[in-house]
């Protein structure tokens, strides 16, 4: 089983590396896949706020993934307009058992043609855009629906990857890895609640 985790230029970088922390972690730990990260070139990536990454193989080297994490970022909507990217997610996503995206990620999925009748869910700011493409979307943390798992905006990716985990090799595995992790986030708001008037719903639930 192998876990592949998509690069491109100006990913955010939590997107990727919150998701990739954890999915390592249930390989550690708890026996999950192998993981790899993919790009179209093995140059060095710049991330959105300057991190500089590189990639473990090309789409050309990779070889078909069990699962496809597409992260997010402004930079995703250049990235639309990369067939190369666009049809690589595209032709994974046909053997993949799951294709999950981060952020506006979600973008991504839909230009590859993997959320016709399918729910998703984005970052709150592209929340509109993202429906104005005809796509439901749930203004949750994050959702799955059959093979297309999607999240809102940079740390709601951890939150996913540990349902996903739970969702595919059972809570056992989830809590093994979060606790690995120390990941428990505590529901807390630094700030006025009245600061969170107009934060998304998803958000303002966690303190209720």
């Amino acid at each position: 089983m192998r876990f592949g985790f998509m690069m491109y230029p100006g990913y955010e970088e939590l997107d990727l590396i919150g998701p990739w922390e954890l999915a390592t972690m249930w390989k550690t730990y708890a026996g999950g896949p192998d993981c790899v990260t993919v790009a179209q070139t093995r140059d060095e990536i710049r991330c959105a706020k300057g991190l500089l990454t590189r990639a473990g193989a090309t789409y050309a080297e990779v070889g078909p993934l069990d699962y496809l994490l597409i992260p997010g970022g402004f930079a995703s909507f250049d990235e639309l307009k990369n067939p190369v990217s666009v049809e690589f997610i595209r032709e994974q996503a046909k053997g993949a058992k799951a294709v999950l995206s981060v952020c506006t990620g979600t973008f991504l999925l839909h230009a590859a043609g993997l959320l016709k009748g399918r729910k998703a869910a984005t970052n709150w700011k592209t929340i509109a855009r993202l429906r104005e493409l005809g796509v439901e979307v749930v203004e949750e943390r994050y959702v799955g629906d059959g093979p297309v798992w999607s999240s809102a905006g940079v740390a709601a990716g951890m939150d996913m990857l540990l349902a996903f985990i739970a969702h595919e090799a059972g809570p056992e595995a989830a809590w093994t890895t979060q606790y690995q992790a120390e990941y428990i986030p505590e529901a807390k708001a630094y700030g006025p609640l009245s600061a969170w008037e107009n934060a998304p719903r998803y958000a303002r639930d966690q303190l209720d």
